[in-house]
């Protein structure tokens, strides 16, 4: 996978226990507009792509989703699930370089922002095939 970066608010929202990443609801969506590391902070700051074609409003519902700590005493804890895939039916999905992750559990702030991968050029899934995002072994992120 990409090099994930995170929003600056989602230290903040730990911090506050205003995200859970063991009983929340994780979305990914698409947008091909880079976004903030520093100003974007909620899922409303996001533009995301149009939905159709086999991409929903709002993203996909990550499922499988752990925290937790990568051995015993290790203090390394990693933030995994399982891998998504976005399949292309009745027409392109639309072009995006970027995938966005957010907690849409989180009411308070609303749909905070977790972070980001950056694919480096815009990528369009064409009618009848998949763009699968492989979490791989490592996770979506490690805190340590």
């Amino acid at each position: 996978m990409a090099q994930f970066t995170f929003f600056d608010e989602v230290k903040k929202n730990l911090g506050e226990a205003a995200i859970d990443f063991t009983n929340h609801n994780f979305k990914a969506m698409l947008t091909n507009v880079a976004p903030d590391a520093q100003n974007n902070a909620v899922k409303a700051d996001i533009t995301e792509i149009a939905p159709g074609n086999g991409y929903v409003a709002g993203g996909m519902l990550m499922t499988a989703v752990t925290w937790q700590e990568t051995g015993a005493g290790t203090g390394v804890w990693r933030w995994t699930m399982n891998d998504f895939t976005w399949n292309a039916a009745g027409g392109n999905i639309a072009q995006f370089r970027y995938i966005v992750w957010y907690d849409d559990t989180t009411s308070s702030p609303l749909k905070p922002l977790i972070g980001f991968v950056d694919y480096g050029v815009g990528i369009i899934v064409t009618n009848g095939n998949g763009f699968t995002v492989d979490i791989g072994l490592g996770g979506v992120l490690e805190l340590s």
